[in-house]
C-alpha cells in the first residue's frame, strides 16, 4: 500500500471539514484586517525553519574577524576553591581561625548550608602557593602541571555570578540563565556558525567524575541543550563508556547499500510532512539521521587512538586510554576540534569540597591537572592554539572561611560563594601570561575589574567573531540572547 495514499484514505469527514474551516475563516479574517490597516507585515523567513546544512552559517555571521574558531570548555563541575588553586591572600593565612570581619560579609548571601556567615572563621589556603613562569602567576602546589602552563593562560580572578547553588549556576554560566530551558553556549554556536565537518555533531559534550568521589551531582542534559533553538543544535553527549554513541551501528543482515536506500525513502517521506507543516523538528530528524549515518565511519576513527605517538599520550596522563576519566575526554576535545567539531565541552565532576578539602581536593586536581595543561601545551604544538579558544573553571568560587570544625583536619570544607571567583582562558587570542581583575586581601568580593558571568559570554561570542547583542532568536515574542540583557566584552582579557 502507498503511505501516502493510505494517509489520504484514512482523513475523515470531520478532519476534511475542520482543516477546511479553518482554512476560510483565517482567510477571511485576514481579508478584513488588510482592508482595516491592521495587518502585521509579514516576518522574513527565520533561517532556523529553513532547511539547513549543519556546515552553513546564518546570515551575516561572523559579525567581525574572529580570533578564534572553535571553543573548548573544561568545565569543573561543582566549583573549584578559588582561595586554595589559584587566588593567593598571605592576610587569610595570618587570620586562619579568626573569624570572617563583618564588613567582609554585611547583607550578602550564601547558601543554606552556611545560613549567615557571621562568626565563621578564616580558612587559610591547605597547599602552599608560588610564582611561575614570565608572568609571575601564583599557583598552589595542588596544580603543578597547570603552574608550568602559566604563560600560556590568561587568568580572570574577579568573576561574580548571582547564583548559588549547583545548577542553576551551571545554567547561567552555559545558557545565561540560572531557569534551564535556554541555548547553551554550544547550540547558540552550532546555530550561527554551523561546523567546518559533515561527519561529526557542531557540538559534543563529554563528562567525566573522578574515581571513589563522594560528589552526588548530576549531569543534566539542559547543561548542554538547544533550548527553544531546534534540537538539532543541542550538543551530542558522548557516552563514557562501551559505544560512545548508542544505535550508530546496522542491524545484522543489513549491508551499507540497503541502509542507504532505506535513509533516502524516509528523508523524502519526512520533507513531504516539513513542506505540509513547516516544524523545524522534522528538519532536525532528516539532518540527525544523516549525521548519524555518516557518523558510522567517522566515531570509530575518531575514538582510534593507535595512531598517537606515545608522547602525546603521556603528556595526558596515565588515564588518557581509558574511556570515561578527564584525561581521555580532553585528548578527544583535541582529536573532535582537530575533525571540524565548532563546540566541545568537557565537564568533570566533583569539586564540591564542602567536607573534604584535605582528602577529596587532592583527587580532583590529580585527575585533571596533567591534562588540563597536557590539552593546551599539544594544542599549542600543532598549531591549533590560536585559533582554539579553551575556558577552564567551575559555576562559582567557595567561601574563605569554613565549613565544619576548625579541630577536625580531615574534614575540612568550604561553601559555595558567587561573590568572587577564578577561571582561566588560552588561545583564541586572548591575552597570555596574564591576569585580569582581583579580589579583596582575603578573596571574598571583587575589588577590581569586576567580570560578570554574561561579560565573560559576551568576550567568548566577540572572540568567535559574533556580537553578543546581534545573535538572537525569537521565541514566545521576545527576542533571546545568550547575554540576556546584559553582557559587555571585557577588552582587558585579549590580546
Amino acid at each position: 500500500m502507498n503511505p501516502l495514499l493510505e494517509h489520504q484514505l484514512q482523513l475523515t469527514r470531520r478532519a476534511f471539514l475542520g482543516r477546511s474551516g479553518t482554512g476560510l475563516g483565517v482567510a477571511a479574517l485576514a481579508g478584513l484586517l488588510e482592508r482595516s490597516g491592521l495587518q502585521a507585515a509579514a516576518p522574513p523567513p527565520s533561517p532556523a525553519t529553513a532547511t539547513r546544512s549543519s556546515t552553513s552559517r546564518l546570515p551575516g555571521l561572523p559579525h567581525h574577524t574572529p580570533r578564534a574558531r572553535r571553543v573548548i570548555y573544561l568545565f569543573q563541575n561543582g566549583a573549584p576553591t578559588h582561595v586554595d588553586l589559584f587566588d593567593y591572600k598571605p592576610r587569610l593565612r595570618e587570620l586562619h581561625g579568626k573569624p570572617v570581619p563583618e564588613d567582609y560579609i554585611a547583607g550578602k548571601r550564601f547558601s543554606t548550608m552556611t545560613g549567615k556567615a557571621d562568626g565563621k572563621l578564616l580558612l587559610a589556603p591547605v597547599e602552599p602557593f608560588h610564582q611561575h613562569g614570565q608572568s609571575g602567576a601564583w599557583v598552589s602546589e595542588f596544580l603543578p602541571h597547570t603552574a608550568r602552563q602559566v604563560d600560556d593562560l590568561c587568568f580572570v580572578k574577579s568573576l561574580y555570578t548571582e547564583a548559588v547553588n549547583h545548577a542553576p549556576g551551571i545554567s547561567l554560566l552555559l545558557s545565561g540563565a540560572q531557569i534551564p530551558g535556554r541555548p547553551t553556549l554550544g547550540a547558540w554556536l552550532a546555530y550561527g556558525l554551523g561546523s567546518d565537518t559533515e561527519n561529526l555533531p557542531a557540538f559534543v559534550a563529554l563528562t567525566s567524575v573522578s574515581k571513589g568521589t563522594s560528589c552526588g551531582q548530576i549531569f543534566y542534559d539542559f547543561y548542554w541543550g538547544s533550548g527553544f533553538l531546534p534540537s538539532r543544535y543541542q550538543g551530542v553527549k558522548f557516552r563514557g563508556s562501551g559505544e560512545p554513541v548508542l544505535y550508530l551501528g546496522d542491524p545484522p543482515g543489513l549491508d551499507r547499500t540497503t541502509r542507504r536506500g532505506m535513509l533516502d525513502d524516509l528523508a523524502e517521506l519526512n520533507e513531504l510532512k516539513l513542506r505540509e507543516h513547516g516544524d523545524p523538528e522534522i528538519a532536525t530528524r532528516i539532518a540527525q539521521y544523516e549525521m548519524a549515518f555518516r557518523m558510522q565511519t567517522s566515531v570509530p576513527e575518531l575514538t582510534d587512538l593507535s595512531h598517537e605517538p606515545r608522547s602525546v599520550l603521556d603528556l595526558y596522563g596515565p588515564g588518557v586510554t581509558e574511556q570515561g576519566t578527564y584525561a581521555y575526554n580532553c585528548l578527544m576535545a583535541r582529536r573532535l576540534i582537530e575533525r571540524g567539531v565548532r563546540c566541545v565541552q568537557v565537564m568533570h565532576a566533583g569539586w564540591d569540597q564542602h567536607n573534604s578539602l584535605t582528602t577529596e581536593l587532592y583527587t580532583q586536581c590529580r585527575d585533571t591537572d596533567q591534562p588540563s595543561a597536557a590539552l593546551v601545551a599539544d594544542l599549542k604544538q600543532r598549531g591549533l592554539l590560536d585559533d582554539t579558544l579553551v575556558i577552564w573553571g567551575g559555576e562559582f568560587g567557595r567561601t574563605p572561611f569554613i565549613q565544619g570544625s576548625l579541630d577536625d583536619r580531615k574534614r575540612w570544607g568550604r561553601d559555595h560563594h558567587p561573590y568572587a571567583f577564578t577561571s582561566w582562558l588560552a588561545g583564541g587570542g586572548v591575552k597570555a601570561g596574564s591576569t585580569y581583575g582581583e579580589t579583596d586581601d582575603l578573596g571574598m568580593n571583587v575589588a577590581r575589574n569586576p567580570v560578570h558571568v554574561h561579560d565573560l559570554q559576551a568576550t567568548v561570542l566577540h572572540q568567535l567573531g559574533i556580537h553578543h547583542e546581534q545573535l538572537t532568536y525569537r521565541f514566545q515574542g521576545r527576542d533571546f540572547r545568550l547575554t540576556d540583557v546584559h553582557g559587555q566584552v571585557v577588552s582587558g582579557l585579549l590580546a
